[in-house]
Parts: C-alpha cells; structure tokens; sequence
C-alpha cells in the first residue's frame, strides 16, 4: 500500500491497480486539486474542500455517506459523527471512513469536530486500526493537542497528521506543531509518500507519527 498526501484532508491510497482517493478539494482553497485517476472516491462530508469529485478522472465508485461497502476488494465502512462539538448544528455532518485493504485498516477522520464524550462511540465501532489520519489545526476540526488524545486512545500503529497550516493554503488553520509536541515528536523528517505492507505493521505499544509533504 501506498498513501500519498495531497493537502487538506486529502488521500491517495493505492494498492497495486486499485486506486482511491479521499477529500478532493476545489482549487479555491488555494492548493492544486488532484487529477489522476481513481477506483473510488470518497467524500467525508459536503463542503468544498472535501467533496471536488468532479476533479477525479476516470469512473469512480463514489461514497459519500455512511454505511458498510465492498469495492473492488476493498472494505469501506463510513460513520457518521458531526463537524462540531454541537451536535451538527454549526456545520453539519462529517463521515469518518474505515478503509481495509491488503489486510490493513486505514481510518480516515475527515473534518471531524465532535464532542470529546463520543470518541468512545466510535472507537468501539471501528475496532484496531493500524493507520490514522487525522486533523490537526483546529478552527474548523480538533485542534492538535484534542488529536494527540485521541490518536493515544485510537492507538493505531502509525498516524498521519492532515488539515494543517501549509504553504499557498487559503484556510486559516495552526500548523502541526502542537500536535507533534504531544505526541512528543521533536525533529520530525517529513516523507514524499509512505509505503506499508501488512509485515511491517508489528505489535508494537508506541503510534509512529508520519509526517509527509504535498504531492
């Protein structure tokens, strides 16, 4: 498997000829979309960094709600939480996407903002998680030092922070320092894109924080 970071909260994950991407985004957010083609696409909720479908080339099976799917081999279940700790009422619903592939459990977090109370809800419902993404910079999500405490009660093998502070981004959001800090990550060397396979992914106790660069 290979996961490449595109901005935002978007994903390719690439598993030999199956492609799919997560969270599109429009060009407006002041990043270039994503334009290579895909098996299946997903959107974790309706807004215009997060649901640019349209910029995915090919035919792709699209999902964009929550539910149990299977595609092209690979397991996707979608759960809905809420962009806010309110229930929703600031900005809507947010889906959570459990992506399994080549036996490796990949949980993408999307724009997630729900209330702290909740967590358990979910983490119960997904299960062992070898792969997190998840947001960081706060104002629109949970902000870095939330998601540390949510990676270490997740405690997925590696976790890959997203929706930060990055060049030429229009979003105003912190960048990932405060989320590296609690993960008590001092020198983090970033990578183009990261390679797993399911060996690799041993049972160790300690979360591997993987920082990569923008495609």
């Amino acid at each position: 498997m290979i996961i490449t970071w595109y901005g935002q909260s978007c994903f390719k994950i690439q598993s030999g000829d199956l492609v799919i991407v997560i969270d599109p985004f429009s060009k407006e957010i002041g990043l270039t979309p994503p334009r290579f083609r895909a098996d299946i696409a997903l959107s974790t909720h309706a807004h215009d960094d997060h649901n640019n479908l349209e910029s995915v080339a090919g035919d792709p099976f699209i999902i964009n709600s929550p539910g149990e799917y299977e595609v092209k081999g690979a397991y996707i279940h979608g759960i809905k939480t809420f962009h806010d700790n309110e229930n929703g009422a600031e900005r809507g619903l947010n889906t959570i996407f459990l992506v399994e592939v080549e036996g490796i459990r990949v949980l993408h977090m999307g724009d997630y903002g729900d209330d702290a109370n909740r967590d358990a809800q979910f983490i119960e419902e997904v299960g062992e998680v070898d792969i997190l993404l998840v947001p960081v910079g706060g104002t629109f999500t949970i902000d870095g030092q939330r998601a540390a405490r949510l990676t270490k009660d997740i405690e997925p093998r590696f976790v890959i922070p997203m929706h930060y502070k990055i060049p030429a981004l229009k979003v105003t959001l912190a960048d990932n320092t405060q989320f590296l800090k609690e993960m008590g990550v001092k020198n983090a060397e970033s990578q183009e894109k990261f390679t797993i396979k399911k060996k690799d992914i041993t049972e160790e106790e300690k979360t591997e924080v993987v920082v990569l660069n923008i495609a």
